[in-house]
């Protein structure tokens, strides 16, 4: 019982999409859909790394809730960096090899950097 109840409390809280440089769209278009879909609130931190780091803990505990653990970053390279913010419930979506080419939308769509993908982890990361 206490389990589903604290369950119940994370879903409420929403989750948080982490991105920064040319990912901040794609976290952006992924939270206006789900609000849009009236799934709980997606909290957007645009901030580069260097800059959260830099953050007393007080602060960064501001932007980055303790209590909200459902936390998806989304980087286009290698999310080094990342797996500290996310925390151990957390998810990340990156790209951990080299090689693929194609036009932006083509390749993005192909690792799967879409709204589409960043929406159902997110959703996936509530229900977990």
């Amino acid at each position: 019982m206490a389990r589903s109840v604290e369950r119940r409390a994370k879903r409420q809280a929403g989750t948080i999409l982490l991105a920064s440089g040319s990912e901040v769209s794609l976290i952006v278009a992924a939270a206006e859909r789900r609000a849009a879909a009236r799934h709980r609130r997606a909290l957007r931190l645009d901030a580069e790394l260097e800059v959260v780091r830099g953050l007393a803990t007080a602060e960064r505990d501001a932007v980055l809730p303790p209590a909200v653990d459902a936390r998806l970053a989304v980087e286009l390279g290698v999310p080094q960096g990342w797996g500290r913010y996310i925390g151990a419930r957390g998810d990340m979506l990156g790209v951990e090899r080299f090689g693929a080419s194609a036009p932006g939308r083509r390749i993005a769509a192909r690792i799967r950097f879409t709204v589409d993908n960043v929406c159902a982890r997110a959703k996936a990361l509530l229900a977990g």
